[in-house]
């Protein structure tokens, strides 16, 4: 139950400033403008600075103490009125902020959530919370932090400047004896900016460690009770305690040095220009120069270096720490899913293969599959048939890799399955089609956007649309789907799947909305790819089109042509008993009633190859497995 512990010299705790630098610099390259107009709104900052101590200096020098108070208030008065375009600069800041701000939270949204659906396609079993936080606690820190040291560094930024520039103006012989502790403290702070970062990280994952123990205890209690385990418990909870304690022992003592830097940063330079008035003096500084410079140190540079060193202790290390968890890489992929992207060229290999592989839907539920073993070549056509419940929308999951298998494997042309590889290499129609807003041709081309009006109308004639785009004027008439009946989204699904024309499809019930002619001749055209077809069949003409039938009754299964299981097969003679009638009544004109097949009742008329076009409402039917479309 222990999780792992970093080792010292972790290269992900080490590398957090460098990931963190190399995705900033392209972000910051891209907002330039906004980065310049920020600069040009604090520029007010900077002559406020400016003119505070400068004014003060000039005030006594030339006013006060030169006999002339009218000169002096006039000094003060133009180092007050310097306040209020420094209030204008603030209200410009706050404007320019957002296009700073803003644009970060959204890209690490993006992130989160790109990377969460790749690593739940790629790891169904290891999905976890860290996302959510990410995406609604993590984003949101990032945000407030970042937009705090934004305004924070500008401000330290461009009131130095304004200081500095004073202090020059006024005598350049101030600066020998202000900047070497500023430079001292500032240097001293810096070095602390890593190993604070580190610790805040190593006092993070000890936390989440901790906690991670305590609640799978809580939840274990009955079975470390029963299986006497509880010391062996407690002496975890007693190692991982110990490691948060010794990290946040180890982070206070870096806060420690911090507050030194800061008292040598912000309180050293008044006390050495203090201790350095009366050789100033001696050496021509004006008392003017003298107060001045105070003013600087004491309103300007010690509140400015102060607020970023505050802020860079506080936000700054958590805000690395945060967007290191965006930025860091992903946990390296199985050893299976290091294969390339691309699939090998089609040859002698099974397009899919099924090596004894069991699935069930939970630990203790009994398997749907049962250590199945199912190959399927290149162009070949294999039906699937059972009883309502048996597994057949299961297989076609586990097939088209939307269902990992709890054990066994599944293997596309020789190669372990990779869900990069999933739409370069096969298409799964579900029984409830879908069908999105747009174009006709933006439905038809959604998986091979680069089709041109050649594919599309041989996928037209070969599939009988032609009254279906006669209805909706052409192929790109926007479409509405809620204006469509179940069947003509079942008729675009398969023009989409195609035109895409994979090496593999999967059809799971996707012409059950059709009429017998309809989906007689949707199937005759998808045997015609060089593909292989899977169709999980409700009908019995379906199923004797096919090549191969694999016959499913629950984890037991049997597979050979229709003759071969009309002899060996007494599940697939009573399921063609059941079929037979409906088989007539396609001759005799009787309506088409798939509640003797399926034992549920017909929801919705069938859509044959000339749609009418009126919406009709969704049957009750069990939803399929999800698909891509």
């Amino acid at each position: 139950m222990t999780p792992p512990r970093p080792a010292k010299g972790d290269s992900r705790r080490d590398g957090a400033l460098t990931r963190v630098t190399r995705d900033a610099r392209p972000f910051l390259r891209a907002r330039t403008g906004t980065v310049l107009r920020l600069a040009g709104w604090s520029l007010l900052e900077f002559v406020q600075t400016f003119l505070g101590g400068y004014g003060v200096a000039r005030a006594l020098d030339h006013g006060f103490l030169a006999g002339r108070p009218l000169t002096g208030l006039l000094w003060l008065a133009v180092a007050a009125v310097a306040v209020l375009p420094a209030q204008l600069a603030t209200r410009g800041v706050f404007g320019r902020l957002a296009d700073l701000v803003e644009p970060l939270r959204d890209g690490l949204v993006r992130r989160a959530v790109s990377r969460a659906l790749a690593g739940a396609l790629a790891h169904p079993a290891g999905t976890t919370a860290r996302s959510l936080s990410q995406v609604t606690h993590q984003s949101e820190i990032a945000r407030d932090g970042w937009a705090g040291l934004v305004l924070t560094l500008r401000s330290f930024v461009f009131t130095v400047a304004g200081a500095v520039a004073g202090l020059l103006a006024l005598e350049p012989r101030l600066l020998l004896i202000v900047l070497p502790p500023l430079v001292l403290g500032a240097a001293l702070f810096l070095a602390t900016l890593l190993p604070m970062a580190a610790r805040q990280r190593d006092y993070l994952t000890a936390d989440e460690a901790y906690a991670a123990h305590a609640g799978k205890a809580a939840a274990d209690l009955r079975d470390i009770a029963a299986a006497g385990a509880a010391d062996r418990t407690v002496a975890e909870s007693r190692a991982l305690a110990d490691d948060q304690v010794r990290a946040a022992r180890s982070l206070a003592r870096w806060s420690g040095v911090r507050v030194v830097a800061l008292a040598v940063c912000g309180r050293f330079p008044p006390l050495l220009l203090l201790l350095g008035a009366p050789w100033l003096l001696r050496n021509g500084l004006t008392p003017g120069a003298l107060v001045g410079a105070l003013t600087y140190l004491t309103q300007a540079l010690a509140p400015a270096v102060q607020a970023l060193m505050t802020m860079l202790s506080t936000v700054g290390g958590r805000l690395l720490v945060v967007l290191d968890r965006f930025t860091d890489a992903p946990p390296p992929p199985a050893a299976d899913d290091r294969l390339p992207s691309v699939p090998p060229v089609r040859g002698s290999a099974p397009v899919a293969e099924l090596r004894a592989v069991t699935f069930a839907y939970g630990p203790a539920a009994h398997p749907v599959l049962d250590r199945l073993s199912l190959t399927v070549a290149p162009g070949e056509h294999l039906a699937v048939v059972g009883p309502s419940g048996s597994g057949k929308s299961t297989l076609a999951a586990v097939i088209a890799g939307v269902e990992r298998p709890t054990a066994g494997a599944v293997r596309w042309h020789g190669r372990p399955v990779r869900p990069a590889d999933a739409t370069a290499v096969r298409v799964l129609l579900p029984q409830h089609a879908y069908v999105f807003t747009g174009s006709l041709r933006d439905n038809f081309c959604y998986l091979r956007p680069a089709a041109g009006d050649r594919d599309l109308a041989a996928m037209i004639d070969a599939l009988g649309l032609d009254p279906l785009l006669s209805r909706l004027g052409s192929l790109d008439a926007p479409l509405e789907p809620d204006r469509l009946s179940q069947g003509e989204r079942q008729l675009i699904a398969l023009g989409r799947a195609y035109v895409a024309a994979p090496p593999l499809i999967v059809l799971d019930e996707a012409t059950s909305r059709l009429d017998p002619a309809a989906e007689t001749r949707a199937e005759l055209a998808f045997a015609a790819l060089p593909g292989a077809l899977v169709v999980v069949a409700h009908r019995l003409s379906s199923a004797r089109r096919a090549d191969r039938i694999l016959v499913m009754d629950g984890p037991r299964t049997c597979c050979g042509t229709s003759a071969e299981l009309l002899r060996t097969s007494a599940l697939y003679r009573d399921l063609a008993g059941l079929w037979e009638p409906d088989d007539e009544s396609r001759t005799s004109g009787e309506p088409d009633d798939e509640s003797r097949t399926s034992g549920e009742p017909d929801e919705e008329p069938r859509t044959s190859g000339e749609p009418d076009g009126r919406p009709r409402e969704n049957g009750l039917k069990s939803s399929p497995p999800p698909s891509l479309f």
